[in-house]
């Protein structure tokens, strides 16, 4: 399996647990990693994951609910949640990773990890993303800079 599938499923797991618990990001992904023992290059991308799509999670809710808001985030599953924070991120804001990339490995997420309709709602929100993708990234980079000048 392929060293960025992996680190998107370790971030996913690191995700889930910090949303459903409220743990920090270091004792989680001591926790969930456990006696895996990672490659750097792995670790770092499952660091990038889980502290862009949590610090960022404000806005990145904000994009999710705009595109799904028949589904509040409140009754929106933890794992379908945090997929698409995962997704919406690196190719919102990270920007090294394709669109297109970003949204299949987003779906095999939620194959794997979520319901049997998960992949489909993923699938969907990401798709109405996609028509957007430009929109989408410079709304995030502004609300990130603005952010950034506040703090």
């Amino acid at each position: 399996m392929k060293t960025r599938r992996k680190a998107r499923r370790l971030a996913l797991q690191i995700l889930y647990e910090m949303d459903c618990s409220g743990h920090a990001m270091e004792s989680t992904f001591a926790y969930v990693s456990g006696d895996i023992d990672l490659e750097n290059d792995r670790k770092d991308f499952t660091l990038q994951l889980v502290r862009g799509a949590w610090e960022h999670r404000a806005w990145l809710d904000q994009v999710i609910h705009r595109h799904a808001p028949e589904w509040p985030l409140t009754q929106m599953p933890y794992i379908d949640r945090n997929i698409l924070r995962i997704a919406i991120w690196e190719f919102g804001i990270y920007g090294h990773t394709p669109l297109k990339v970003a949204i299949n490995e987003a779906v095999e997420l939620a194959k794997r990890y979520g319901s049997e309709s998960s992949y489909r709602f993923v699938n969907g929100v990401l798709g109405a993303l996609a028509a957007k993708e430009n929109d989408v990234r410079q709304m995030l980079l502004s609300k990130i800079n603005i952010g950034a000048i506040k703090a």
